[in-house]
């Protein structure tokens, strides 16, 4: 007897939970027509939480590119900036052996 009451319970409760359900089973027109609105209140509100879940990480995504583009700016500078500073060096380096002090030293 426990057994039947807990199952009629559980049957009861598992009306209220929302989701997809056969309409076709309803034998009353008004019953069939809620029937299918619930479906289709179900399936927007579904369809409402996976567009914030992907616009959420659409917008994270979107963030770590803007990021990453920063840090390639970045990266790219330091990388002309050492380009510069090797030239400059190589230019110097090349003045000293070519001024007349450095020929005067190697007689």
């Amino acid at each position: 007897m426990m057994f039947s009451f807990c199952f009629l319970v559980s049957a009861a409760r598992a009306q209220d939970i929302p989701g997809i359900e056969i309409c076709t089973v309803e034998k009353t027109m008004e019953r069939r027509t809620s029937c299918l609105q619930s479906n289709i209140d179900f399936q927007q509100k579904t369809i409402a939480k996976i567009t914030a879940n992907y616009q959420q990480r659409i917008d994270a995504a979107n963030a770590q590119i803007e990021a990453l583009k920063a840090t390639l700016a970045a990266l790219q500078k330091t990388v002309e900036d050492l380009k510069s500073a090797q030239a400059k060096q190589a230019e110097d380096l090349k003045k000293k052996a070519d001024s007349p002090m450095a020929k005067d030293a190697g007689k």
